[in-house]
């Protein structure tokens, strides 16, 4: 049996874990409150309460070398230091060529992460997650 991973997020740390996880045979299913993936560098003209985000001009001031996924190198025609627009199409390219977004649940928050009873055995732990029309779930990972 395949083991099933829950991710908290579809920005660049949680797209970057859902790979890892394919590439580790296990099962991830990344939780992800917003429609869309990339965290924070997902611009957005009316920011949403308690939700961080960037504002439209920002270029990153980290070069692409330096910021890029250690398989999948930032196209050579992208600047050295990439608006964030650019951040973003980088993201989808990474999670189209990986296949990541059907391991995503859009719209959906966790509300609560515990430790299985047998977790000493199983190493499991209880997910609780809502989704945008308010449907609570439970699954375990």
């Amino acid at each position: 049996m395949t083991r099933r991973v829950a991710v908290i997020g579809g920005g660049s740390s949680g797209l970057a874990c859902i790979k890892s996880c394919l590439d580790d045979g296990l099962d991830p299913v990344c939780y992800e409150s917003s429609d869309d993936i990339g965290g924070l560098w997902k611009c957005k003209e009316n920011p949403e309460p308690y939700r961080a985000s960037i504002y439209h001009s920002v270029i990153i001031n980290t070069s692409k070398e330096m910021m890029c996924f250690s398989d999948f190198p930032i196209p050579a025609h992208f600047p050295n230091y990439m608006h964030n627009s650019l951040i973003m199409d980088y993201f989808r390219m990474f999670a189209d060529h990986f296949q990541l977004i059907k391991h995503i649940r859009f719209n959906t928050k966790v509300l609560q992460v515990r430790q299985r009873s047998d977790f000493s055995h199983s190493g499991q732990w209880d997910v609780e997650t809502e989704n945008k029309d308010g449907k609570t779930e439970k699954t375990h990972c």
